[in-house]
């Protein structure tokens, strides 16, 4: 597992550096990939969690949604590092989770993403 992470975290060291030219409205638009499984309203689950309030949350604690068992027992919060890490490659980030979603493969866009996440508190 610690290959997997370490690889994860070399994709969040390139995706951090560019987290800030992250251009928010740009990342309302790639989260359009995200919406059909994740919802921005508090408290609203779908097939994955609300993402109201991710940045700074503790990785696994949406109440009332169902996590993989590697991602409720992650042990970290969702910040720039992980966040990226885990968006670009979730698969590869965090095995056996069940996010099927590929990842953000161009850097540009998963800035945007991130810079827009923050924006849901």
């Amino acid at each position: 597992m610690k290959t997997f992470m370490l690889s994860g975290l070399v994709i969040a060291g390139l995706a951090c550096s560019a987290q800030a030219d992250g251009d928010p409205e740009e990342g309302k638009k790639v989260f359009k990939k995200c919406a059909a499984c994740h919802a921005i309203e508090e408290g609203k689950n779908k097939v994955g969690p609300s993402m109201f309030g991710v940045w700074e949350r503790p990785a696994g604690a949406v109440e009332g949604f169902k996590y993989s068992q590697p991602m409720a027992e992650a042990g970290y919060t969702w910040d720039e590092e992980h966040l990226a890490g885990f968006l670009a490659a979730p698969k590869k980030y965090l095995p056996g989770t069940k996010m099927t979603f590929p990842g953000v493969k161009k850097e540009e866009q998963l800035a945007d993403l991130l810079a827009y996440l923050k924006t849901l508190q």
